[in-house]
């Protein structure tokens, strides 16, 4: 996954400006804002809504305005690239980095759960309910965003 925020680094790396930072901060703060989105994407993909934006809104300052909308577009093909890559890879019970995936609930005294989420799931057998839950919640977000109900006026 490192490959793919590398290869934001190497496009965006010459067009960092001083920015009340020095150059090598500016070029730092956007190789770890990248490889910071890589590993958030790989490991939480699913609730990382707009991947993209999040990574260009923390880096734009760093760019003058004539490179951002470069810069937008390399990052936006980028981790686009990225998505694809990681919906191609098995889902296996082990995760990206060779951990064992676990259910994502927490017990009743707090602790994280220690069983094996479902194939495809974030919950195992006992939490699936949660997981219904989070999905049906999703569609009723949609349906709202759709029929623009409560939109400020």
């Amino acid at each position: 996954m490192y490959r793919f925020s590398r290869s934001i680094y190497r496009e965006l790396s010459p067009f960092v400006q001083e920015n009340g930072v020095t150059p090598v901060e500016a070029r730092r703060h956007l190789l770890d804002a990248s490889e910071e989105t890589m590993r958030r994407l790989a490991c939480d993909r699913k609730y990382f809504a707009r991947p993209a934006r999040s990574l260009f809104t923390e880096v734009r300052a760093h760019f003058p305005i004539s490179e951002q909308l470069h810069a937008c577009q390399v990052i936006n093909m980028y981790v686009g690239l990225a998505i694809e890559h990681l919906e191609q890879l098995p889902d296996d019970a082990v995760g990206l980095d060779g951990v064992p995936r676990q259910c994502r609930a927490s017990t009743r005294k707090g602790t994280p759960c220690q069983r094996e989420p479902l194939p495809s799931r974030d919950y195992c057998p006992s939490h699936k309910h949660l997981e219904e839950d989070d999905q049906v919640l999703e569609a009723q977000l949609l349906e709202h965003e759709q029929t623009g109900v409560g939109a400020a006026a």
